[in-house]
């Protein structure tokens, strides 16, 4: 609607996780290092928390695709509320199996029989759960179960929790997975430098170089979204509107309370 006032070829704040528009503060950075370490050091199992709209699932997709296909056989599942029999199942889905079975004996073999596969062909089995803070008791159960796949000197099966906060103290609540845990790593919301550099990001990455948003813009929009990379989207997505509606040239404070107050 408002792409070609404001000489953009495509919309900068939508707030799907598109691995084009991935910002990297130097937490975001490093959170990817860590991720790619584990797996490819053979580290078993990663967990990496954030608050709501910090950038994980985003965060994950790019890190997926750092991964060499000829080198990882990858499962994602983004909707861990399953119960153990169904997360198997969707496990073996995520990794381009079609169980027909609600056995569990016969799951597990076709999972150890997948990863041994993989093994044998030089490749290693990773499965990248989002929103875990969502799986029930019995399932991280069961998924630390599928740890015990593994050979004296190494795992075959390396395994990525990805989730809100509450993630950590549910796995540390629970001792038999939470001692098996080799790295963690906890994303913050931006600072106001990078919230910043994270409105002037976007908007390049659609098409235009001249940002309008002023410092003060980028001032208050940090004051209202706490850093937030999706509280900033929509804020921002709606400036843009607001302002190509009213013929403006530049977004300044006075526009970011504007959208705000109208907001409330």
């Amino acid at each position: 609607m408002y792409l070609a006032y404001w000489g953009l070829q495509k919309y900068p704040f939508e707030n799907v996780p598109d691995p084009e528009f991935m910002y990297y503060s130097s937490e975001h950075e490093e959170a990817l290092a860590r991720l790619i370490y584990a797996v490819k050091r053979n580290k078993g199992v990663v967990v990496l928390t954030g608050e709501i709209g910090c950038g994980k699932t985003t965060l994950s997709r790019v890190f997926i695709r750092h991964l060499a296909d000829a080198e990882f056989d990858i499962g994602l599942i983004t909707n861990p509320s399953l119960t153990p029999i169904d997360f198997l199942k969707e496990a073996l889905y995520q990794l381009d199996l079609n169980p027909t079975t609600n056995s569990k004996a016969d799951l597990l073999k076709m999972f150890n029989d997948r990863m041994v596969e993989n093994m044998q062909n030089d490749r290693s089995t990773l499965l990248v759960v989002d929103e875990a803070q969502l799986i029930y008791q019995e399932t991280l159960e069961e998924i630390r179960l599928l740890l015990n796949f593994q050979l004296n000197d190494r795992y075959i099966l390396h395994l990525v929790l990805i989730g809100q906060p509450e993630l950590q103290s549910k796995i540390r609540a629970y001792a038999p997975l939470d001692q098996r845990i080799a790295v963690r790593y906890h994303i913050n919301p931006l600072s106001p430098t990078d919230t910043r550099d994270y409105i002037a990001f976007r908007m390049e990455k659609a098409g235009q170089k001249n940002n309008p948003f002023t410092p003060e813009a980028a001032e208050e929009i940090y004051n209202d979204s706490g850093g937030i990379p999706r509280v900033i989207n929509r804020i921002c997505d709606l400036a843009l509107l607001v302002s190509f509606s009213r013929k403006a040239k530049t977004i300044d404070r006075a526009a970011i309370k504007r959208v705000l107050e109208d907001s409330l």
